[in-house]
């Protein structure tokens, strides 16, 4: 039998537009159009410098735009630059099954790797749905695995999913393919560290992921091998990687007929994916911050590691970064304000006492595990100082499959997100008929003058 990689290498390679079902190809560019809203407003609102500088210095008269500007990169550092934006504000999407990040690591490598071969649009959606779908089935062959090991998933899986969407869109035969994945497994990585620190290494992965996976391809199509039992293999990346039992099989298992793709959440929240169904749960609830005695929330217990632990420091977030992976601080900040949105985490929005004080004020009780921690549900009890109680339950968040955002929500999401400026209907437009499109050409074009015209300074 041919390796788990080399059966995943040829599915990619032979998918045409015609083997993708309609639903399919409307949720990749559901999922394109949100990568570029994300983008566009990291740009607008000054996030990601740090991988800006470093991009250009890659600079060159032969290379590719990254999302919102006008210099030409290698195009490993254009996906660089795309990851980080895309993922810069943790306002991007989700896949529950692998816990990873899918648009931030398969967008950028189809734009880089796109414009590099002058694809066309067709191509380019395919090469999105091979991105997005590779990424969650290689997650999820381990559920929390990665992440119960300290790595980051997105970074581990999409360094792999961004190899073979390059190789897809230069056309490569199925064993350079096999090697680019072979390569880029041997190029994977991302601690979780900063959970700890209160630092945004996290931003930075997305962005190596595709920028070495592009790395990894190239290298393949010099004539670079790899171990095409990069999944499976004793020393691949789930048995040296995961700290859970993997299942890498399940990768190939109905490919072509079972889309993961379209099981993809969408944030209508900008902060961690396992912390939305918590916020969910308070929506309604009644009378006024300040005489509340206590909150209760119910907690899977692979979120609880991530956005409730250790409880001190949750409590008094270091970051804007921080915060939003702090289920306690949000809570808080969800009950006194009513709502979370980008200006929940500002660097001014993080220091405010009273919402320190009533985040020490949430215990957190650990809840079934019979579901992924991203699907779990939310369940809170608040209990007043006049000695009533409260509850609020949600069977799970805003913008999962099972209650996704409609195509309106989205598209205002992603209005929202370009600043309401006059042409984000065209860039939303040429998006969502992507596959109509020559080239990824004014896509770019039009992502630039949004941002030029609308950039702020903070």
């Amino acid at each position: 039998m041919t390796s788990v990689s080399e059966r995943l290498a040829s599915w990619a390679l032979g998918l045409s537009l015609k083997d993708i079902p309609e639903l399919v190809r409307h949720s990749a560019k559901r999922h394109l159009l949100d990568g570029v809203g994300l983008a566009v407003a990291a740009r607008r609102l000054g996030a990601a410098q740090a991988a800006f500088e470093v991009g250009s210095q890659f600079a060159t008269p032969y290379g590719v735009r990254a999302l919102g500007g006008d210099d030409l990169l290698a195009p490993e550092a254009a996906a660089l630059v795309d990851g980080v934006l895309v993922h810069a504000l943790d306002f991007d999407d989700t896949h529950a099954g692998g816990l990873v990040h899918a648009t931030a690591v398969s967008l950028p490598a189809v734009f880089a790797a796109g414009q590099r071969e002058r694809s066309t649009g067709a191509d380019s959606l395919i090469g999105a749905v091979i991105g997005l779908e590779t990424v969650c089935r290689v997650a999820a062959a381990s559920p929390h695995g990665f992440h119960a090991r300290g790595l980051h998933a997105t970074s581990i899986c999409g360094t792999l999913s961004s190899a073979l969407v390059d190789s897809y869109l230069a056309n490569v035969p199925v064993a350079t393919a096999t090697n680019a994945l072979g390569i880029a497994g041997s190029l994977s990585g991302g601690l979780l560290e900063f959970l700890d620190t209160g630092s945004d290494t996290k931003t930075l992965h997305p962005g190596l992921a595709s920028m070495n996976g592009l790395l990894a391809a190239n290298l393949a199509r010099a004539g670079g091998n790899g171990p095409n039992t990069v999944l499976e293999g004793r020393r691949g990346i789930f048995t040296t990687m995961s700290a859970r039992e993997a299942d890498p099989e399940s990768i190939v298992a109905d490919i072509g007929r079972r889309w993961e793709c379209t099981q993809i959440s969408i944030k209508p929240i900008p902060a961690c994916q396992l912390l939305h169904v918590t916020l969910d749960a308070v929506t309604g609830s009644p009378g006024s911050w300040q005489d509340i005695d206590e909150v209760e929330a119910v907690v899977h217990p692979d979120s609880a590691g991530v956005v409730c632990e250790p409880r001190g420091p949750k409590n008094h977030p270091k970051s804007p970064y921080d915060a939003k992976f702090s289920l306690p601080w949000s809570l808080a900040a969800r009950l006194i304000d009513g709502q979370v949105s980008l200006d929940t985490y500002s660097n001014e929005a993080i220091g405010r006492p009273e919402v320190a004080a009533l985040a020490a004020k949430v215990r957190v009780l650990t809840g079934p595990t019979d579901v992924p921690a991203a699907d779990a549900s939310g369940e809170v009890r608040i209990h007043y100082t006049d000695g009533s109680e409260w509850e609020g339950r949600v069977a799970g968040s805003r913008g999962t499959p099972h209650n996704p955002l409609s195509d309106e929500d989205l598209q205002e999401k992603f209005l929202l997100n370009c600043g309401s400026h006059p042409i984000s209907v065209a860039l939303r437009d040429a998006i969502m008929n992507i596959e109509e499109l020559p080239s990824l050409d004014s896509i770019h074009d039009l992502a630039a003058e949004i941002v030029q015209q609308e950039a702020v300074t903070v």
